[in-house]
């Protein structure tokens, strides 16, 4: 019961009640009669490092010598020292003996030898590390010596150790002591408590206790002794366990011996002071100790140096320790870039060590600065940034994007430099999938708008690339009000040819978004105008896409016909296997173009002519199955003519699929619409109709024509209004008149009539057809077209 009232109160394992932090595992090896464990705070879990130390009463020596050791590592800061966190004494009872423990809470460290074993380094790089190593205890014990007038007296590799990011730091401050020659009172801790220190680190006035000698020696002559003895016991691998080992210097090296010599010379007032063993000794200079000097000394370099500095750290971090690399220079390279004191190429550096991360440690070593970098006004800093965004944007969460990211990133939309609008509009191919619906709608696809119309071509085009790259993440109510009208009534009429043929291949790898009515009345009627485009490459495009969409309606009519009205309306090119890398190739291949400037001058002027040619020749094309791709090419201006509406347009395209598969589908497939035409009686609605019709032409030479209203099924071909426009441009003068007919019926031509020859044959000499007429063509002035010729011989022709 005793025992477990001492636990409550005087703690357990976790450490007395009175200290704020849990204690853990202990560290096998620490210097003297101290115990190593690691430790973590009780309010936010940070790791630390406890060492505690206990007694059998309060007079204890090793307990005196903690508690200077407490008051010297309390007072004592440096960069290379050991940083304080607290400290406590408590006193416990077990059974009926009182113990004393004196708790020391640290920085996280762990002992210098546990630490390399764990790294395993060898040759050079062992080398490196250990001359940075070295070098920063040198720093500590010059920073006693010389500055502060002290003496550490217990300078060994015990006495070392290693934080997170591999830096050596100096404890162990029991013996530490004021030194001061004229004073002999100044070395009482030292003379006190000289016994803690083993014989074999000892130089010989002090194993001697010729105290005299040693107020007569300089200030840092037993701290140079030590320091030998941390050099032998580091290269050697072994405990010194006596003094007479220290002559062995085989694994001293060659750089390092000189000096090694010199502080363990056997006259104190010849030993090397270690603040000219930082300055002088060859083996400090090398690559890892330089540039993490370089690094720690930053603000006093100009920009000319810290430029030419990290556009070599890249390919330097290569040569050095990765597990130095990442845990020493990483965390040293985000400060500086985060405080504004590295420049731009530093993040081209920043990155390329991040990658040698997990996930896990990059998202929490790198990734913090990365976000606070978005926020930057240094417009080079952006730059990186953009540039550099598919190597960190996919650790990005989506609410860090959203809130914290994007904001600053969109100020990039609307900069003055076209490069950085560019690189922004890029970037957005790795951040937008990340964004909310809400930030998408109400932001991004208006910047997305205004740069469609930027004055640099390259920025328009890749505007409908990414436009096409991001459509999976839009909501289906933005698809139907954005894609079609960015694709085809900007980016398909851009004056520059890639973005048109951005467009095309836009259009063809959101196509499972569009409807068979959209395919039908919009897209359809706006790429065909681009089979004679002036580009070949924007051309081939058009072609592949006419050709895609028409595999959708024909897919659609197909099911429709078959009674499978949700597989019609399912019909989309995702089933189609080159879809997905059809906007990807575009992107690749407008990278290796560049930024082609030079290809804005094409003629506007050709561009629109071909525009308007081919959109009226496409709407006549709908109701000619087997001969319209014969007159895309041809040079009548049809501009005056009125573009179907989406039903007719939608009609006309299934009639000319089902034209193309005539052979393969019974003879009513595709030509339902005009089965009343083949009724024995027609109505008495549609009988009034042609009775009207037939009165205002009747002409002798009209009546043969008369038998041939109702279509045979052997060897016909059904021709409509729009087919009898084409024969009035092209076709010779008929045998016989024509004759007005009802929208809804059809007229048969004969097997003997060529269609194709006829385009060669003489000018026709018959008289005006009503229908050609009543479309308006008798009003033009004569002109060297066809249609207008052949209207003036009508008219002086008479009726």
């Amino acid at each position: 019961m005793l025992k477990f009232l001492n636990r409550v109160v005087g703690g357990s394992g976790s450490g007395p009640k009175d200290l704020p932090y849990n204690i853990g595992e202990p560290y096998p090896s620490a210097w003297g009669s101290w115990t190593h464990f690691r430790g973590t705070s009780k309010d936010d879990g940070s790791q630390v490092s406890i060492f505690s130390i206990t007694g059998s009463n309060a007079q204890d020596g090793h307990l005196a010598a903690a508690r200077n050791g407490v008051k010297r590592l309390r007072t004592v800061r440096h960069p290379n020292i050991l940083s304080f966190l607290h400290s406590t004494e408590t006193e416990t009872m077990d059974a009926s003996t009182t113990k004393h423990t004196i708790y020391i809470v640290t920085e996280p460290v762990m002992p210098l030898s546990e630490k390399i074993k764990e790294l395993s380094l060898q040759n050079i790089q062992r080398d490196e590390y250990y001359a940075w190593g070295l070098h920063q205890i040198a720093k500590a014990v010059s920073f006693l010596n010389n500055d502060c007038k002290l003496v550490h007296a217990n300078v060994c590799l015990a006495s070392v150790v290693v934080t997170q990011t591999l830096d050596w730091k100096l404890h162990a401050f029991d013996v530490l002591s004021e030194f001061d020659g004229s004073n002999e009172a100044s070395a009482g801790p030292m003379l006190q408590y000289a016994w803690l220190v083993g014989s074999q680190y000892k130089p010989v006035e002090l194993l001697k206790s010729d105290w005299a000698a040693v107020r007569k020696s300089p200030p840092w002559a037993i701290d140079s002794w030590g320091l030998g003895c941390l050099i032998y016991e580091l290269f050697s691998g072994l405990k010194l366990s006596k003094t007479e080992e220290l002559r062995n210097t085989a694994s001293i090296p060659k750089s390092l011996l000189p000096d090694y010599q010199r502080l363990l010379s056997a006259m104190p007032s010849r030993r090397l002071n270690t603040s000219k063993l930082i300055e002088n000794s060859a083996y400090f200079q090398n690559k890892l100790v330089d540039t993490i000097h370089f690094m720690e000394i930053l603000n006093l370099k100009d920009s000319v140096e810290k430029d030419t500095f990290f556009r070599k750290l890249p390919n330097l971090a290569e040569q050095l320790p990765r597990q130095i690399v990442l845990k020493k220079l990483l965390p040293l390279l985000a400060s500086a870039l985060e405080f504004g004191s590295a420049a731009a190429p530093a993040l081209t550096a920043l990155l390329k060590m991040g990658s040698w991360l997990s996930i896990e440690e990059f998202s929490v070593k790198v990734l913090p600065t990365i976000v606070k970098l978005f926020a930057s006004n240094d417009r080079a800093i952006r730059v990186g940034l953009l540039q550099h965004v598919d190597q960190f944007g996919e650790s990005l969460s989506a609410q860090i994007v959203d809130e914290q990211v994007y904001p600053h990133v969109a100020t990039g939309f609307s900069d003055t430099s076209a490069f950085l609008r560019e690189l922004t509009l890029k970037s957005m191919l790795v951040l937008a999938p990340k964004l909310s619906q809400r930030t998408i709608s109400g932001s991004l696809l208006k910047y997305l708008s205004k740069l469609q119309v930027d004055e640099e071509p390259a920025i328009r085009t890749n505007t409908t690339i990414l436009l096409g790259n991001i459509a999976s993440h839009l909501n289906e109510g933005t698809r139907k009000r954005v894609l079609i009208n960015a694709f085809t009534v900007r980016a398909l009429r851009d004056t520059f040819s890639p973005a048109r043929g951005a467009g095309i291949m836009a259009l063809c790898a959101t196509s499972s978004y569009y409807d068979i009515t959209e395919i039908s009345t919009r897209i359809l009627p706006n790429v065909v105008v681009l089979i004679i485009d002036p580009d070949n490459d924007v051309r081939s495009k058009a072609f592949q896409a006419v050709d895609q969409f028409l595999q959708i309606v024909k897919q659609t009519y197909e099911k429709t016909n078959s009674g499978d009205t949700a597989g019609a309306a399912g019909v989309g090119m995702s089933s189609m296997p080159g879809n997905a890398s059809l906007l990807g190739w575009a992107m690749s291949s407008l990278t290796l173009k560049g930024k082609p400037a030079e290809q804005a001058s094409l003629a506007l002027v050709n561009t629109s002519t071909s525009l308007t040619k081919t959109t009226s020749d496409s709407s006549s094309v709908m109701d000619t199955p087997s001969t319209a791709p014969a007159h895309v090419s041809a040079t009548t201006d049809f501009s005056d003519q009125h573009v179907p509406e989406s039903p007719t347009s939608t009609d006309g395209w299934g009639e000319l699929e089902n034209g193309i598969q005539e052979e393969h589908e019974s003879d009513k497939d595709g030509w339902d619409d005009i089965e009343p035409l083949e009724e024995p009686t027609p109505s008495p609605a549609l009988a009034n109709i042609q009775a009207a019709q037939k009165r205002p032409v009747l002409q002798p030479e009209s009546q043969p024509k008369q038998a041939s209203l109702r279509p045979k099924n052997t060897a016909k071909v059904v021709k409509d209004e729009d087919d009898d426009l084409w024969g009035s441009i092209a076709a010779p003068a008929p045998k016989t008149s024509s004759k007005a007919l009802n929208l809804k019926t059809s007229r048969a031509v004969d097997d003997d009539d060529d269609p194709w020859a006829a385009i060669a044959a003489p000018l026709p000499t018959t008289k005006a057809k009503p229908l050609a007429a009543g479309r308006g063509r008798g009003a033009k002035p004569a002109a060297p077209k066809l249609g207008a010729q052949r209207i003036n011989r009508t008219s002086s022709s008479g009726v």
